[in-house]
Parts: C-alpha cells; sequence; structure tokens
C-alpha cells in the first residue's frame, strides 16, 4: 500500500510525515534513511492493536476542500 509523505531538507537533517497516517513522523540525516523511518513508522501504526471500548464509536466526518488561494510571485 502507498500513503503520501511530506518530505524536506532542513539544514542537516531531512524531515517528514505521511499525509495520510497522522503521527507518523520522521527526522533523518539522508533522504533514505527519513524514507525507510517513515516506512517502518508506517508499519507499527498500522500493525497497532485498537482496543475495544464499550460504546464508542467509529465514524468518518466530511471536511469540504478548501479554496487554496494561489501564491503571489
Amino acid at each position: 500500500m502507498k500513503y503520501r509523505a511530506v518530505i524536506k531538507r532542513s539544514d542537516e537533517w531531512w524531515i517528514g510525515w505521511l499525509i495520510d497516517l497522522p503521527g507518523v513522523n520522521a527526522q533523518e540525516r539522508t533522504r533514505e534513511e527519513l524514507l525507510e523511518s517513515l516506512r517502518i513508522g508506517a508499519e507499527d501504526m498500522l500493525a497497532t492493536d485498537v482496543p475495544f471500548i464499550p460504546d464508542a464509536q467509529l465514524t468518518t466526518i466530511d471536511v469540504p476542500n478548501p479554496n487554496w488561494i494561489p501564491e503571489r510571485a
């Protein structure tokens, strides 16, 4: 399965996070190490058991698309 990642260079580090799996983020010295850390983080997140909580509900919400304002040059 593929997940969208935002990655960027920040001084001496590469930082990034997965858009589709909030909470999965990483900081590494190289781009390759960052991508591997994000992959491992995603695997760990997806392997985590979600405990059953009585009277809890799992649902979704509808969020409208944002009206992006173009950046001025």
